[in-house]
């Protein structure tokens, strides 16, 4: 793949998902789980891995251990259509890194070793790689310290080239939502966060002013409501969707697998609209099989259910 359609800069790492955790989990006590799932996991891998399922020539830029979970999430992430030359190797001995999500019903715990993430830094980037695509996606923003100070930087560069952009901050681990953020939605055409990180990097208590604000700072506001679907501010205009009823096996992942499907759409000329139709069918997708990527690895599953769920065919 010489020239993907959109290039990933972000975060590689396995997720390890427990689930059936007792209620309490008590010092020098053994628990016992019911059951668990190694697979693809980080924002920017879930991401990656689900957008080529769905038909888009994507490639991705990050860095990771010379271990076997960074082998492990790199064949992952090859077999399901990505482009991995340009991912690096750490020098330093640095470990690839991992999430342990603890599933309880109704929420979970999400603990991180941030690994290599915290390595990847403005030299390890190519970037005739990365403006011979169409669009630049980043992903868990303030998990990428080295980056973090230039990714304003990354973004103009792809704007000047005449990209387009997207980013999903994700959690602030440290809770600060940073200022320099917004130096970075200034070059953003489509910002993907949750209603929770809506109101918190906006400082705003309720959705409505959230949006009035995120909107003037990048191109489209894209926020993503769970069980209620998603909202989309351009301007002054507004597109709501709701998210399709089905059985939930496991959300881990929804929020990138929405991601991945708003993104697929507008890179094909669709409608506001019709980007939160697809992403939300996508989210749901998602839900139908533990892990973040589990679902689309399934090819025939995903047609069947964009048809009979979707309608999208």
């Amino acid at each position: 793949m010489a020239r993907p359609d959109l290039c990933v800069v972000g975060e590689i790492n396995p997720d390890l998902i427990l689930y059936g955790i007792p209620a309490e989990l008590k010092p020098e006590q053994e628990a016992l789980i019911d059951g668990f799932r190694l697979t693809l996991g980080s924002s920017s891998a879930i991401f990656a891995h689900n957008l080529a399922a769905m038909g888009t020539s994507v490639g991705i830029i990050s860095k990771i251990g010379a271990d076997p979970l960074g082998k492990i999430a790199l064949e992952r992430l090859s077999t399901g259509g990505v482009d991995v030359t340009h991912v690096v190797v750490s020098a330093t001995g640095t470990p690839t890194g991992l999430t342990v999500i603890l599933a309880h019903p109704g929420h979970r715990f999400i603990l991180t070793y941030p690994g290599t993430m915290n390595e990847l830094k403005y030299e390890d980037l190519d970037f005739d790689y990365i403006l011979s695509a169409r669009h630049l996606h980043l992903s868990s923003f303030f998990l990428h310290r080295q980056l973090r100070p230039r990714i304003a930087e990354l973004f103009r560069q792809a704007k000047s080239k005449g990209l387009s952009t997207s980013l999903d901050t994700n959690d602030d681990p440290e809770n600060l939502w940073g200022d320099d953020l917004g130096e970075v939605l200034r070059v953003v055409d489509i910002f993907l966060p949750n209603e929770r990180e809506a109101k918190l990097i906006s400082r705003k208590v309720n959705l409505s002013e959230a949006l009035a604000h995120l909107s003037q700072l990048c191109g489209t506001v894209v926020v993503k409501l769970g069980a209620k679907g998603a909202i989309a501010r351009q301007g002054n205009n507004d597109w709501t969707c709701p998210a399709p009823r089905i059985k939930t096996v496991d959300t881990v992942g929804a929020g990138d697998s929405f991601d991945a499907g708003y993104i697929h759409r507008f890179l094909a000329g669709a409608s506001p609209q019709e980007c939160l139709r697809y992403a939300n069918v996508a989210g749901a997708f998602s839900t139908t099989r533990e892990g973040g990527t589990e679902a689309f690895r399934d090819r025939e599953a995903l047609g069947r259910f964009l048809r009979e769920v979707g309608r999208l065919a």
